[in-house]
């Protein structure tokens, strides 16, 4: 989180490939989304429920929502709530990947 705050408080971003960012929001919060998913579980090696995938992907849009907000304060930022979906997704897979995970490896003794 401190790493996402950081970004957003820099007025001047890199510039992308038509202006879209999405990819970057998204790989940033597919990252945070894995650290929740991690300690909403309580370890690496801990079982992860469909409840936790959930309340991962609503942090994970909630601290958008924030970041958003944080971002209208920045000179030269602007507020798209198409981050915040970017945001969302980008936590979604990769609760949903550690998920599936945890499906298979369970499963197979792993």
């Amino acid at each position: 989180m401190a790493l996402i705050f950081g970004l957003s408080s820099v007025s001047q971003t890199p510039t992308f490939v038509g202006g879209v960012d999405k990819p970057l929001h998204a790989t940033l919060y597919a990252g945070l989304g894995a650290l929740v998913v991690r300690a909403l579980a309580g370890g690496w090696r801990q079982r992860i429920t469909p409840a936790m995938v959930t309340g991962t992907i609503a942090l994970a849009a909630a601290y958008g929502v924030s970041d958003e907000f944080h971002q209208s304060f920045v000179p030269m930022r602007s507020v798209e709530a198409l981050d915040i979906a970017a945001d969302a997704v980008g936590a979604a897979v990769a609760a949903f990947a550690l998920y599936g995970w945890d499906i298979i490896r369970t499963r197979h003794g792993l």
